[in-house]
């Protein structure tokens, strides 16, 4: 195998891509600090059970482990920031009242999350933690799409759930964790046959309950015929209020509903979302309400975030323009290097061109030139 053969799904990333990202990441970054989230910086790798505490069985099979050549203990390469973020707030910052947070980097998979997808994701991500009630979802959904309108992103549209639903029709069943498994993959698949065989031994409303969850998606009307459909329990009546709401507070934005959704079910503890876009195979945005996130860490906190891989989003985003630069000559002229150095101190982009190689640079756009005029290095344009 040739040297220069990277892993599968690993991939560099080459000046137009990276310039694209770049330029996303400070965007994001800025739009998130305009809501008043502040910037955290989490390791790449910890000590095994200080990453894995209460992340449940998918992200331990997405973690890539090795052993620490000083302690000779475990560690972990991150798969997911957002439990490093919920160790930060509840045993580094450790405040009282409501904490926002995000963060971007890169994180690693043990396998791809989706078909082509990158085993080395830029996460980027904003939490919120101290507050229960329906203002951080709201919240953190807003922002999540003003980071898309930063974005470019075009036409997205907003898939909600919410993790309550089948919590509150099997709150009074005894049920294995292993018939529960098979439940959640059955709503998850729609599977209404296998469904069927799953519940047989139900109390009746549970069953008719979860077998109406398969044929709950669609518009606004979904809420409606859930109403009817689903047992009228006070979680069930909450969640179903909490989606209208939040629904109502995405205008010009296409909203759908997938009551049987049940990814991430044992993450999530409310409502959650995920946003998509025209061409792009998976979700571009998945978020939600995670209360039990820092339970783990001692400090069992009200939580709302969301997180995107970077790199998804710029393949879903039409390319940006090239930046604008002025040419300038290679000379060993003290006022040439002065005119240079004015230029890129108030933040213009200048390219010398080195003798024998004129020709412009790919990643600029060249559309003026410095050149001498009567003694004095001055800027034209080139078009």
């Amino acid at each position: 195998m040739s040297a220069w053969v990277l892993p599968d799904h690993i991939a560099d990333v080459l000046p137009s891509e990276a310039r694209h990202i770049e330029e996303l990441r400070r965007d994001l970054l800025d739009m998130a600090r305009c809501y008043g989230y502040e910037l955290v910086m989490p390791p790449l790798l910890e000590h095994l059970e200080s990453l894995l505490s209460g992340s449940g069985e998918a992200l331990d099979l997405q973690t890539f482990k090795l052993v620490d050549q000083l302690s000779g203990r475990m560690m972990g390469l991150r798969a997911d920031s957002t439990p490093q973020v919920a160790r930060i707030d509840a045993h580094l910052l450790n405040r009282a009242g409501v904490t926002r947070l995000c963060y971007c980097g890169p994180v690693l998979h043990t396998r791809p999350g989706a078909p082509h997808a990158t085993r080395e994701p830029l996460q980027f991500g904003a939490e919120i933690y101290g507050h229960a009630g329906l203002e951080a979802d709201i919240e953190v959904l807003t922002l999540a799409q003003d980071c898309l309108r930063a974005a470019r992103l075009v036409d997205p549209s907003i898939d909600l759930a919410d993790a309550r639903l089948v919590k509150a029709l099997l709150s009074d069943v005894p049920v294995s964790p292993l018939r529960l498994g098979q439940l959640h993959a059955a709503l998850a698949a729609k599977d209404k046959p296998e469904l069927q065989s799953l519940t047989a031994e139900l109390p009746t409303h549970v069953r008719q309950g979860l077998l109406a969850l398969v044929g709950l998606y669609g518009d606004n009307r979904v809420l409606v015929e859930a109403e009817k459909a689903l047992p009228p329990l006070p979680a069930v009546r909450d969640a179903l209020q909490n989606l209208q709401l939040l629904a109502d507070h995405l205008q010009g934005v296409n909203v759908t509903f997938d009551l049987a959704d049940l990814r991430g079910y044992a993450y999530y503890t409310g409502a959650r979302f995920a946003i998509y876009a025209p061409g792009a195979s998976d979700a571009l945005v998945r978020g939600g309400r995670y209360d039990e996130v820092g339970a783990v860490f001692g400090r069992n906190r009200p939580a709302a975030g969301f997180s995107l891989d970077l790199k998804a989003l710029v393949a879903a985003v039409n390319p940006r323009p090239l930046q604008a630069a002025i040419r300038a000559p290679w000379r060993d002229d003290a006022n040439l290097s002065a005119a240079i150095t004015s230029l890129r101190s108030r933040g213009d982009i200048v390219t010398c061109v080195l003798p024998g190689h004129e020709s412009q640079v790919d990643e600029f756009c060249c559309d003026r030139e410095l050149i001498e005029v009567a003694g004095q290095w001055v800027v034209q344009s080139i078009y």
